[in-house]
């Protein structure tokens, strides 16, 4: 009985005790490195042939990864000795049918590879490279025409291709050259925005110099106004007298001026009547009173006018 058959036995008989069952367990995982390490052992000494294997590491991981090599290595061989056992079965049949055609040529035509000019070897050379090229298995017109329409489908499919390609790339150079066109456009017209930049810096800075003139000169103008007005409140300057005071006056004398048109248009009117010696003389009079109360009133009006000019430019003079 083998010892996993043993284990097996005593699992069974002492009811699968958790220790029976572990150092079963460690016994299988042992056996199975055992296997595995020997089948790496093999397989590295079939390898490296007459020299010496290598040291390495005889863990669990290497020895799975080794054995995993070893497998593959052993069907990649299987596989490459099966299809050189088909390529020399292919051989040896491909070289009985040109033993057999041989013989073909030299019975029925009489035809040998000795007895054929130095044209027709390069004929048949040619058509065996044709063969080799286009990839046919024979050089009969079955095989050679449709490898040639095959070819020439190919080489249409090509061509087609390569006009969509130039195609393509026409309307890249045709982008390209547009691209590059509009790049030295932005570039010039950046140029432009940075030269009309500094002119307008240049104009910002005269502005502002500007500014602060116009600003330090209102100061100026303000504190003068300020002072004046002091000066005018402290001299006891009546607001009679006032710049707009004499702007008001000068408007109602403009105003009384104007009333006093119609006035004399009215006397003027009066002037065409029949004389009436007393009607006219009392209207004569009445006239007369009103001229002189509104002469009266524009000279006193146009002397206070005349009479605070001058004290108003002198107190400015001073």
């Amino acid at each position: 009985i083998d010892p996993p058959s043993r284990f097996r036995e005593e699992i069974k008989r002492e009811g699968a005790s958790p220790d029976k069952r572990g150092e079963y367990s460690a016994f299988h995982s042992a056996s199975a490195m055992g296997d595995r390490t020997a089948k790496v052992t093999q397989w590295l000494s079939r390898l490296f042939g007459e020299q010496p294997v290598p040291h390495y590491e005889l863990s669990a991981r290497t020895a799975d990864l080794l054995h995993q090599l070893a497998d593959s290595s052993e069907s990649r061989c299987r596989d490459v000795s099966l299809l050189t056992a088909d390529l020399r079965l292919k051989a040896a049949e491909y070289s009985a049918d040109g033993s057999y055609l041989q013989e073909v040529l030299l019975q029925g035509a009489g035809l040998s590879s000795s007895s054929l000019s130095s044209r027709a070897g390069d004929c048949l050379a040619a058509l065996e490279g044709s063969a080799m090229a286009l990839g046919t298995k024979d050089t009969s017109l079955a095989s050679l025409v449709p490898a040639v329409n095959d070819l020439t489908a190919q080489l249409q499919r090509t061509e087609r291709r390569n006009t969509e390609l130039d195609q393509q790339l026409a309307v890249l150079r045709r982008k390209h050259t547009d691209a590059l066109v509009l790049h030295k456009s932005l570039q010039e017209d950046l140029s432009k925005t940075k030269d009309l930049q500094e002119v307008e810096k240049v104009r910002a800075e005269i502005k502002l110099q500007n500014l602060d003139f116009i600003r330090a000169k209102s100061a100026d103008l303000s504190f003068r106004i300020e002072t004046m007005e002091d000066q005018l409140s402290s001299s006891g300057m009546e607001e009679s007298l006032s710049h707009q005071a004499i702007l008001d006056l000068s408007e109602k004398l403009s105003q009384l001026r104007q009333e006093t048109v119609p006035l004399r248009k009215k006397l003027e009117s009066y002037l065409d009547l029949t004389p009436n010696p007393s009607l006219a003389q009392v209207k004569i009079e009445e006239a007369k009173r009103e001229l002189a109360a509104i002469d009266k009133e524009l000279t006193m009006k146009v002397d206070v006018m005349d009479m605070a000019l001058p004290e108003q430019r002198g107190r400015r003079l001073r």
